[in-house]
């Protein structure tokens, strides 16, 4: 039993003889209610934007993907990921998931990633606190989780690539959250299986995530070496051992998917595509345009005042959590600056090598082609999240600042959700635009195929900038050799009407 657990009163069975025990425990009964409100927001925000996913239609890269798992099955998305597009087997993998259902497979995409995402990082959040002997009013964990969840999915520049569009979703959304939940393991670890288990996941998750995408592989190798860098003294230690076995384990993992991935035919195939090499990608020129697209890049997120709403959660967190045992008596807590400066480094690092990864594939547009920053955008999320449980740690012992400081987070809890459900509600008209003419011009398309017509006009449908056959007024005729394959017709051509 911890000091303040031995002190603590048992607030579930409340005295009226104890004018002290019964306002604590009403106290308790207030925190509960408000906090239960609270949560409903964001929860209430995702639940929306899943509803608005049914409005999802295939699109860009889908184009191209639905006609080989319908005519191929999953080992020939495999066998084409690994051999011709990119090496990225994991991604066919996800790919296959929702392709192997057709255009419903798009349209529920939304709704089967959104609990993906709440579910870890609600487990994340959980085990974090349990980890640490940390106690929180009930509705803490979901309340930070779901802050974490809208925040990361609408606070980008573009919701619909972060979110809806699977064949981004699944590259650069999806995959930094799936690495931070490959941490579930260790931080539940309590016996000799369970810490086994934990490194084998860590090996497993980490040759995942080094073939499921580049740059949230360059994330996970900047936080696994910063975190064996700091934890000889950051770490308290009895988890010490396990905890720098993991992180090497992991790296080895992640290490091994990346070679995997960076050594096949169709990763050398699209380094041929677009002309990139090792040398050039780390070339002082580049490096230095590099730079410049990472400080406009975070120029716009630092500038995304609805990010606040993670650090406001976090905050909520630090004031509301109890328990101070010995599993919290680490340097991590008694300074709540380091895992600040620790997780900003991270940030900032990874942030640019990122940008660094991309640039080949991008060239002068990476810094505005925002799905690509998803893949260190959770780790940002994450780090306001910690910054405000330090600050509320500091806070919770200063007399009358707690309450101000519950009030003026939850406000800004309430301000972020608002403010993200504004721009939600904008996309949804236009996705269903998008819906209405793609249905209608599927059904034109599927009817005449059917019929024998073996070339039909196509008429762009696109929303949120997603690629399109016959783009920029025609002159942009990608994919649409993969959406008359869908189609079993010879060829499209543009129209820029439809018939």
């Amino acid at each position: 039993m911890t000091t303040d657990e031995s002190k603590a009163p048992d607030l579930s069975h409340p005295e009226d003889g104890s004018g002290t025990r019964s306002n604590k425990w009403l106290a308790s009964r207030w925190t509960t209610v408000w906090t239960t409100v609270l949560v409903l927001l964001p929860l209430g925000l995702l639940g929306a934007a899943v509803w608005i996913g049914r409005l999802v239609r295939p699109g860009a890269d889908d184009w191209c993907f639905l006609p080989v798992v319908r005519d191929d099955g999953a080992s020939g998305l495999i066998g084409k990921f690994y051999f011709q597009d990119n090496g990225r087997v994991a991604n066919a993998l996800l790919v296959v998931a929702y392709a192997a259902f057709g255009v419903p497979g798009h349209r529920w995409f939304a709704l089967s990633t959104g609990i993906l995402v709440l579910g870890i990082l609600w487990a994340v959040t959980a085990s974090a606190l349990r980890s640490t002997g940390m106690r929180a009013p009930r509705a803490i964990p979901p309340l930070v989780a779901a802050l974490m969840t809208v925040v990361f999915l609408f606070a980008t520049q573009n919701t619909y690539k972060t979110f809806y569009w699977p064949a981004s979703s699944v590259s650069h959304t999806l995959a930094p959250v799936l690495a931070a939940g490959s941490v579930i393991p260790l931080l539940r670890a309590r016996t000799r299986k369970g810490r086994v288990f934990a490194l084998g996941a860590a090996l497993v998750a980490g040759v995942f995530i080094g073939t499921l995408s580049e740059e949230t592989a360059v994330v996970v190798f900047v936080v696994l070496a910063l975190a064996l860098l700091t934890s000889y003294w950051a770490l308290p230690g009895p988890g010490r051992a396990l905890a720098r076995s993991w992180c090497a384990v992991a790296f080895v993992g992640t290490a091994i998917g990346t070679v995997i991935l960076y050594t096949s035919p169709g990763a050398r195939t699209r380094r041929e595509r677009f002309d990139a090499d090792a040398t050039s990608m780390f070339s002082p020129d580049t490096l230095m345009t590099c730079l410049r697209a990472f400080m406009d890049i975070l120029g716009t997120i630092l500038s995304t005042w609805q990010y606040a709403g993670a650090f406001a959660a976090g905050l909520l967190l630090g004031l509301l959590v109890r328990g101070d045992g010995p599993r919290t008596q680490g340097l991590l807590w008694r300074r709540p600056l380091i895992p600040v400066v620790v997780g900003a480094v991270a940030f900032l690092l990874s942030g640019y090598l990122c940008t660094v990864v991309a640039h080949p594939a991008f060239g002068a547009s990476v810094a505005t082609a925002s799905r690509t920053w998803n893949d260190y955008l959770l780790l940002y999320v994450m780090l306001l999240v910690t910054a405000g449980a330090m600050l509320g740690r500091v806070l919770r012992t200063r007399r009358w600042l707690p309450g101000l400081a519950m009030a003026a987070a939850a406000a800004v809890c309430v301000m972020a959700c608002v403010g993200l459900a504004v721009p939600l509600a904008h996309l949804e008209r236009k996705m269903e635009v998008r819906a209405q003419r793609w249905d209608r011009q599927d059904r034109w398309l599927h009817t005449h195929a059917a019929h024998g017509d073996r070339v039909l006009p196509y008429t762009p449908v696109s929303v949120s900038g997603l690629g399109e056959p016959f783009g920029r007024h025609g002159q942009k005729p990608w994919p649409a050799k993969c959406v008359a394959q869908w189609y079993h017709l010879e060829r499209i051509t543009y129209s820029p009407r439809f018939p």
